[in-house]
């Protein structure tokens, strides 16, 4: 199905990103507005994955940064930028381009590039649900031995502005965006990793835009509950934030919040919410959707939290979100293990689902 988004679709898409987004993915009141000035510019366009050929070509537009760092700054003009100088790199043309996950304002990546350009933004993501390593909401790349990333990217106030393309190993491209974007001031748009779709729709999260369009519809309609209830999750609890601390380090926002409760509260995060431990005991560890929510029912990201501030934490469980198969490789884990200083990997039972 081929359709033109609209004004409707832009905040079910902003807000359901907003509760996929896990703690990361971005701010809502950002995917509002690019979302809004897509519609102004042009006419985005969504499809479904079946409108196009297996070997047609389509790329990830994505945020590459840490949400809490001091001085970002990454304008739709960048995200045009790092789309161009992608498109400079590839043997063949582009037929579309996706998302890299579910977030406030990565739900909407692609929007804008679509209204620019034309190219169709395919009804997929990368991943259904946000995850703060490339490698995570690669689809499996760095399984593909004989793959040649190619990336563009563009960020940064002028007194910090970057850009540039770089092609090779999928992990050393992936760094060099990485530190792209701490010299940028905490934030690129980044344009990456071509794949046919085919390829995209077998190990990506196909339908995930539409599933978040929807989810945000419900959020929209019946608040925090009206989502906990179509994802098949609960309010695991609700405390105001006793500590929290927060340090970028290689280009992410890494941290713990801890509530006031009895059960002593703690969230771990990496950009999204990595595990929630209570009483000691794990209540839910990533790939779980952890989200919080502030006094008022909004959707709270991890940097935006702060002593005294008054939290609901959402919970549903891995199974029932859209996610890629690189949920379920061990190996993606272990450096956002290491950078948390925390074990939250899913185990080798649920691992072996794929």
């Amino acid at each position: 199905m081929k359709r033109q988004l609209t004004h409707d679709d832009l905040r079910a898409a902003v807000y359901g990103g907003a509760v996929l987004g896990g703690g990361g993915g971005g701010f809502v009141e950002r995917g509002l507005r690019t979302a809004e000035l897509a519609l102004q510019v042009g006419t985005p366009e969504l499809w479904t994955a079946d409108e196009f050929a297996a070997d047609d070509l389509t790329a990830t537009v994505a945020l590459v940064g840490a949400p809490a760092a001091p001085d970002p700054q990454v304008l739709p003009t960048h995200l045009l930028r790092a789309l161009e100088l992608l498109r400079r790199e590839l043997p063949r043309d582009l037929v579309a381009v996706h998302t890299n996950e579910n977030g406030a304002e990565t739900t909407v990546n692609g929007w804008f590039h679509s209204a620019m350009t034309g190219l169709p933004v395919i009804d997929l993501a990368c991943n259904g649900r946000a995850h703060p390593s490339s490698v995570m909401g690669a689809m499996g790349l760095h399984h593909e031995d004989d793959y040649r990333s190619s990336q563009g990217y563009a960020g940064g106030k002028p007194h910090t502005y970057v850009e540039g393309a770089v092609s090779g190993g999928l992990e050393a491209t992936s760094n060099v965006v990485r530190r792209a974007s701490v010299e940028a001031g905490g934030w690129v748009g980044v344009a990456r990793n071509p794949v046919e779709v085919g390829y995209a729709v077998r190990n990506g999260a196909p339908g995930a835009i539409g599933f978040a369009i929807e989810l945000g519809r419900r959020f929209l309609a019946g608040g925090v509950l009206g989502a906990a209830q179509h994802l098949g999750g609960e309010i695991a609890v609700t405390g105001t934030v006793r500590t929290y601390r927060c340090a970028q380090r290689e280009g992410l926002d890494v941290g713990v919040a801890v509530l006031d409760d009895a059960a002593g509260t703690t969230l771990h995060f990496v950009n999204e919410y990595m595990a929630l431990d209570v009483d000691g005991e794990r209540r839910a560890s990533f790939p779980d959707l952890i989200t919080t929510f502030d006094e008022e029912g909004q959707p709270l990201a991890s940097a935006d939290v702060a002593v005294g501030t008054r939290l609901s934490v959402l919970v549903a469980p891995a199974e029932n979100l859209l996610l890629s198969t690189t949920m379920y490789m061990p190996e993606v884990y272990a450096p956002v293990e290491e950078l948390l200083g925390v074990r939250f990997a899913p185990q080798a039972k649920a691992l072996s689902r794929v």
